[in-house]
């Protein structure tokens, strides 16, 4: 279906939904959605890839991509995901892992991102913050993505890029990690 519709299109969907929530795809299915679903702006989705499900490759450039079985994403694909939004629920990912992704953004690494909500209830902010210089900041602030997203975040802790980019990231039952659009203070 995807090669039919794509074959069809002068320019690019700009939305591709993969749903029916209680469907298991297949390691060819899931593969082929994650490799020739070119939707302009956003992929979502739903359902479970097949056991022992893993992407070897590169993920290709995309503004949003929401996966909500998640769990078999790794740091490898997290590293080499070029996106703006990145939503994955139900995520396996661990604190060392989140905190290899964060050196990898302060290193310059993944430069496209603005938000990356990954839902995990394993979560300890020592480990994710080993080797990183980080700044509490105990106010609430909200935060709109590109996409309209509306984050609220609770006693965050701000890193600063050497390009003066600012992150900030919180825990709530997810793991928000939002980039601010305008560098609004610098720390020293």
């Amino acid at each position: 279906m995807i090669d039919w519709v794509n074959s069809r299109q002068l320019t690019p969907i700009a939305t591709a939904f993969c749903e029916k929530w209680e469907d298991t795809l297949t390691e060819e299915e899931y593969t082929h959605i994650l490799k020739n679903c070119r939707s302009s702006f956003e992929t979502v989705i739903y359902p479970s890839p097949p056991p022992n499900f893993s992407f070897l490759e590169n993920f290709r450039q995309i503004d949003c991509l929401i996966i909500y079985k998640s769990g078999w994403v790794t740091i490898d694909n997290l590293l080499t995901m070029d996106g703006i939004e990145i939503i994955l629920h139900t995520s396996s990912l661990t604190c060392i892992q989140i905190n290899m992704f964060l050196k990898h953004w302060l290193a310059g690494g993944c430069p496209r991102l603005k938000l990356l909500l990954v839902e995990t209830g394993n979560f300890e902010f020592d480990s994710i913050f080993t080797d990183l210089h980080v700044i509490l900041v105990e106010d609430m602030r909200k935060y709109t993505s590109p996409f309209g997203s509306e984050q609220y975040l609770i006693n965050g802790f701000d890193l600063q890029r050497q390009d003066g980019a600012i992150a900030t990231v919180c825990y709530d039952g997810y793991l928000r990690i939002v980039v601010w659009p305008e560098i609004t203070c610098r720390y020293n």
